[in-house]
């Protein structure tokens, strides 16, 4: 693996004594994650880009804190069995995921220290607490290390075009995606953020492009007549901040399978490394083929070449277009890349659950695959992608999972 092992010397801490009481919670790793979702998208409101892969370095943490006294996998960049066994899981993982939120979100620290208070308030005092905080700090250490200088926030934008097929800032806002830099980010599990990039868009002439074009003019349109009651209730559930939603999702299947704290901490670093992975590539593509959105494309269609094609000068979308180019589909990545890895952690597709987001939508599903398909047609209805796109990142958030599978997180000593 390219990614450095380190093996950290973890020395004994003084017990931390607080008065604070325990939180009632599944687990410390679903608690930490509950606190990393507040964190990062309440109260930083920070979108996809920035928050996957900062989910990505807090659940990395975690399970190597948790990893490093259970011995059971391989490690990231903690030694799978460095701590002793004694060590208390919950303290460390509290500690990982607090000193790594500490270090994205500095400003605040009054609302973290609040729940890292309660967290260790919970475990007796003791050298197994102490312990266990020594690891946290350790495995916090070596992410916030191999994450320093890693790409995040830099300077790079989308260039802007007027030609046919060439993305331009659309409605509502005219924005030029400010996190655009997520396509030169340090990948967590793959070589490159290049690796398993798409083959791209439809030509404008082709046939393809003309139905798919047609497709979202109709379907998506914010006046629709053609998208049933039930596909726009999809696409405004879906419309949601997705790494939101999937991370409530997330802690209801944690609940609803009865998992462990080791299996906790193994799973979220999975889904959130090979969820930025995907991010990080989708954003490749984007920055690749600059390719218009439908609003762009179905106003300019007499632009195009396309003798299929016919210009709606005052068409909208029913979702607001996001402000970055069109392919592939970040969201699709994303969603293919978790609806993978949980088909691979669960061993089956047919697991199902219910979710109601923040405007009161409630989505029921019967397998993963169930959801991953909706979401490919969901972009569609919502107006902001072409069908293409969303199979392409669908494809990407896939691909990245099975390589995670083939590299990282393998039980130590053999499958």
């Amino acid at each position: 693996m390219r990614h450095l092992r380190v093996a950290a010397a973890l020395v004994v801490a003084a017990a931390v004594s607080v008065a604070a009481p325990a939180l009632a919670r599944a687990d410390t790793v679903t608690e930490w994650n509950l606190t990393a979702s507040v964190a990062l998208f309440t109260n930083a409101g920070q979108p996809p880009q920035q928050a996957v892969p900062h989910l990505a370095m807090v659940h990395g943490a975690v399970y190597d804190a948790v990893n490093a006294i259970d011995g059971s996998r391989q490690g990231y960049l903690i030694a799978a069995g460095s701590a002793s066994p004694s060590a208390s899981r919950e303290a460390a993982a509290a500690t990982a995921a607090y000193r790594v939120l500490m270090n994205i979100v500095p400003v605040q620290q009054a609302f973290l220290d609040a729940r890292y208070a309660a967290s260790l308030a919970g475990i007796a005092d003791g050298p197994a607490k102490a312990q266990g905080i020594a690891v946290g700090e350790a495995a916090a250490a070596a992410m916030i290390a191999a994450r320093t200088n890693d790409g995040r926030f830099g300077s790079y934008r989308f260039p802007v075009g007027s030609a046919p097929g060439v993305w331009r800032p659309v409605l509502p806002a005219f924005v030029n995606d400010p996190n655009a830099w997520l396509k030169d980010v340090k990948p967590f599990l793959v070589e490159s953020g290049t690796q398993f990039m798409s083959k791209g868009p439809n030509a404008l002439d082709s046939n393809k492009y003309a139905r798919e074009l047609n497709e979202v003019k109709s379907l998506g349109s914010l006046t629709s007549t053609e998208r049933t009651a039930d596909q726009t209730h999809a696409a405004r559930y879906w419309a949601e901040n997705p790494p939101a939603t999937w991370s409530r999702v997330f802690r209801t299947l944690s609940a609803q399978q009865g998992l462990s704290l080791v299996d906790n901490a193994r799973l979220y670093a999975m889904l959130y490394m090979t969820a930025a992975d995907s991010l990080i590539t989708v954003w490749n593509d984007k920055a690749t083929y600059l390719f218009w959105r439908p609003i762009t494309a179905i106003r300019e269609a007499d632009t195009d070449g396309n003798p299929d094609t016919e210009p709606d000068a005052a068409w909208l979308p029913l979702i607001p277009t996001p402000p970055y180019t069109e392919h592939s589909s970040g969201h699709c990545g994303l969603s293919g890349s978790i609806v993978r890895t949980l088909q691979q952690f669960f061993g089956t597709d047919e697991i199902g659950w219910t979710d109601t987001n923040n405007a009161g939508l409630t989505r029921s599903f019967t397998s993963f695959s169930q959801a991953i398909n909706e979401i490919i047609d969901v972009r569609v209805w919502s107006g902001i992608h072409f069908r293409t796109a969303d199979e392409a990142g669908a494809r990407i958030g896939k691909q990245i999972a099975q390589y995670r599978n083939a590299h990282y997180f393998k039980p130590v000593g053999g499958d």
